[in-house]
């Protein structure tokens, strides 16, 4: 299972164990169990703290147990081979199973130890799924930190019929205590604010405590880290108040147009940039979501930034880069079957419709990448373009048309999301140019129509916005309140590119700074 360089380097992370650790595995006759089997006799070959067993009665089959010798109620498992994006999880599982330390801030681990009741976490992924790792991982350590904690993690592909069951259509997806807990990518920290009640009070109140910032940028993506590493290089007191560090980047997989890196990926490039962060003294508060702008009265005074949950940040300069997220159709049924058949992300979801029809919308690059990903999974994909040409470029064009099981329809509109009630069973188009209305049976529907600035929270800021929504910028990122600028996703700048974003917020931070020196501040923000 494990080719010589991945057991070289789990070797060498198994060096790390404090202490035993037992992979106690539950089996049949069937193939899958038996490469769990040679898998598990792999590992346990590498050290001898490691030990496996082969006589497991659990009824998932096959799966295995990951626990602590010293302490069996501690343990996490896997029922499913986890490889793929899944194998750094089975490394972690190993690790800390073991005693290795995790790298989680020490508040934050208190917080899942004096988690009070019993929580049986069951959570489904796809080993092509790049946003699962995090709940995976996540699940795991409380799992092993907390006693009445529990997680069996399942590769949905090797369970199809209880994923059909239990009508999972989108990964992650996770159950607790047998019911739906949340559908998507979560945090540590957010699964325990979900469990912990008193949490939410208790951050609200440090965050208001904290002293005012000469610099505060809303949003953690690519325009929003580029402006807080320029205004902390200049020397300026700076944070990053994100909903989401990494923002669209935690949902993008290659990247092939970043000048200066031939290949990365959208998780590992956020990683980077959160070590650039952290590297320039910039103060992260992530998993904040701004909820309303209070501007300064006066140049020099204090915007003030008021958060979900009722904590508020202040400072001399705002730099407004919330992003964007992906654009909903719009139409009946997709709110109804959203998780249930309406999908968009391809990469995390695809695996989960082999074999079936479904159909992408939407014809630009975004739309005509999913399709041809797609394509190689399920058993038909049809192409659904508003315009009467599809927008994306030629050679990607030229890839999709060359796949025998791909129908391409333009001038196309989508007009309803059709299901049985519980799941996805077709949708409704009309051609654009006849006014006729067909009707498409299938299983799955991926939108990939553009994207939708993250700028409700502005609308009674003052703030000048767009027709669309968009913040208007000048050519210096400054919008039209004094002392607030703006970049990325989230502005009228053309173009919604990381590399633009990049350069946007770089720009937004010295405007930010030409502000700062020309205005003295107010005594209360001395």
């Amino acid at each position: 299972m494990l080719d010589t360089a991945m057991q070289t380097q789990l070797k060498t992370y198994l060096a790390n164990l404090r202490e035993p650790i037992e992979l106690v595995a539950s089996l049949d006759d069937g193939p899958k169990s038996a490469q769990t089997r040679e898998l598990l006799t792999e590992i346990a070959a590498l050290h001898d703290d490691v030990s496996a067993s082969f006589d497991g009665d659990d009824a998932r089959r096959p799966s295995f147990l990951i626990r602590r010798a010293s302490d069996p109620a501690k343990w996490v498992r896997f029922a499913g081979l986890p490889m793929g994006h899944e194998f750094t999880s089975l490394v972690l599982a190993l690790l800390w199973a073991g005693g290795h330390p995790p790298k989680v801030a020490p508040e934050l681990l208190e917080q899942v130890r004096n988690l009070e009741g019993d929580f049986a976490f069951e959570m489904y992924f796809s080993l092509s799924c790049h946003n699962c790792p995090d709940v995976v991982q996540a699940l795991t350590l409380m799992a092993f930190e907390n006693p009445r904690v529990t997680a069996t993690l399942i590769e949905g592909g090797a369970y199809q019929a209880e994923v059909e069951e239990r009508g999972v259509l989108a990964v992650p997806a996770t159950f607790l205590n047998g019911e739906p807990f949340w559908n998507g990518k979560l945090e540590l920290a957010e699964i325990v604010a979900r469990l912990d009640t008193g949490a939410a009070a208790a951050a609200a109140e440090k965050l208001s405590a904290r002293p005012p910032f000469e610099v505060l940028v809303i949003g953690g993506g690519p325009a929003g880290v580029a402006s807080a590493i320029y205004t902390a290089r200049k020397g300026f007191s700076t944070g990053i108040a994100a909903e989401r560090f990494g923002g669209q980047l935690n949902d993008t997989l290659g990247i092939e147009n970043l000048p200066g890196t031939a290949y990365t990926e959208g998780p590992r490039l956020a990683g980077e940039l959160k070590a650039q962060v952290d590297a320039n003294a910039v103060e992260l508060i992530n998993l904040s979501e701004a909820e309303r702008l209070e501007p300064a009265a006066d140049s020099g005074g204090l915007h003030t930034v008021h958060f979900a949950g009722g904590g508020r940040l202040q400072a001399r300069s705002l730099i407004l880069a919330t992003g964007a997220r992906w654009r909903n159709l719009g139409v009946p049924g997709e709110a109804e079957y959203r998780n249930k058949g309406v999908a968009y992300c391809p990469h995390c979801d695809g695996p989960l419709f082999k074999g079936k029809r479904i159909a992408v919308i939407g014809g630009g690059n975004s739309g005509v990448e999913a399709a041809i990903d797609l394509a190689k999974i399920v058993g038909h994909v049809t192409l659904i373009e508003f315009d009467s040409q599809l927008r994306a470029d030629a050679v990607l064009q030229a890839k999709l048309q060359s796949m025998g099981n791909v129908d391409i329809l333009t001038s196309a509109q989508t007009t309803e999301v059709l299901g049985d009630g519980t799941r996805v069973s077709g949708l409704k188009w009309k051609n654009r140019s006849t006014g006729e209305e067909q009707q498409i049976a299938l299983e799955g529907v991926f939108v990939q129509i553009g994207l939708v600035p993250n700028t409700e929270w502005l609308k009674d800021s003052g703030l000048k916005l767009s027709q669309h929504g968009e913040i208007v910028t000048d050519e210096e990122g400054r919008t039209s309140l004094p002392g607030i600028f703006a970049a990325g996703d989230a502005t009228t700048v053309p173009y919604k590119q990381i590399v633009v974003a990049m350069g946007e917020g770089s720009k937004a931070a010295l405007s930010a700074f030409d502000y700062l020196i020309r205005n003295e501040p107010l005594a209360q923000a001395a």
